[in-house]
């Protein structure tokens, strides 16, 4: 079985992975580099792992988590589906077989709000662990007085935890938002299509999905 690992040191993922951060920096995005896709991935598989599913699925959602953002590398634009079949063929090449390499390209494929949805557990999963990372080391900007509106919700975020619990079939995204920076309610303009596709994402898990901001319950 082709793991993680395998993945990490693939030359041209480690390409891709980077020609997607130098054009997403020409375009003024935040990160979706080595570390985004690192906390990702092990939050994809995370989630599976701890809702007691098989080996062989945590080891997909992981690899997953690492290749989803790599289309970026071409165009922000439909980067989910163009990454989707640079996956695939770089899997492929890899040698994985065609039901595995099939089950990635269908979670990178529709983990972007705009146009996907969960179609899968790998595919739950990773939007969950995708949609849970806002942070302000994501920020690349470091200029406050020139950030726009996705700088600052991001950077106004100072703690970001993901919570599992299987005994209670709940999946919680706890946020800590310096509101001096933003108000909560700049979140929600932003992102809640993002929450309201881990909510779907966690109801095709059979689970849960709550956020909670400064310790008060929003969703």
């Amino acid at each position: 079985m082709i793991t993680l690992e395998d993945v990490k040191n693939n030359e041209d993922v480690q390409a891709l992975i980077q020609a997607a951060q130098k054009q997403l920096n020409s375009l003024g995005y935040t990160e979706h580099s080595v570390r985004h896709v690192g906390i990702v991935s092990q939050r994809a598989g995370h989630i599976l792992e701890t809702l007691g599913y098989p080996e062989d699925r945590v080891e997909l959602a992981k690899i997953a988590g690492y290749l989803h953002d790599i289309g970026n590398c071409i165009n922000r634009k439909d980067h989910a589906h163009s990454g989707a079949i640079l996956a695939y063929n770089i899997l492929k090449d890899m040698g994985m077989n065609v039901n595995d390499r099939t089950e990635i390209m269908m979670a990178i494929g529709n983990h972007d709000e705009e146009t996907g949805t969960a179609v899968s557990d790998i595919s739950a999963a990773l939007i969950l662990a995708d949609k849970s990372d806002v942070h302000r080391d994501r920020v690349v900007n470091t200029n406050l007085g020139t950030f726009d509106k996705h700088d600052r919700v991001n950077y106004a975020v100072t703690n970001a935890n993901l919570v599992i619990n299987n005994e209670e079939r709940k999946i919680t995204l706890n946020l800590q938002i310096d509101t001096e920076l933003c108000p909560v309610l700049d979140y929600f303009e932003i992102f809640i299509d993002r929450m309201i596709m881990s909510k779907y994402a966690a109801k095709f898990l059979k689970v849960w999905f709550e956020l909670i901001i400064n310790d008060t319950k929003l969703l």
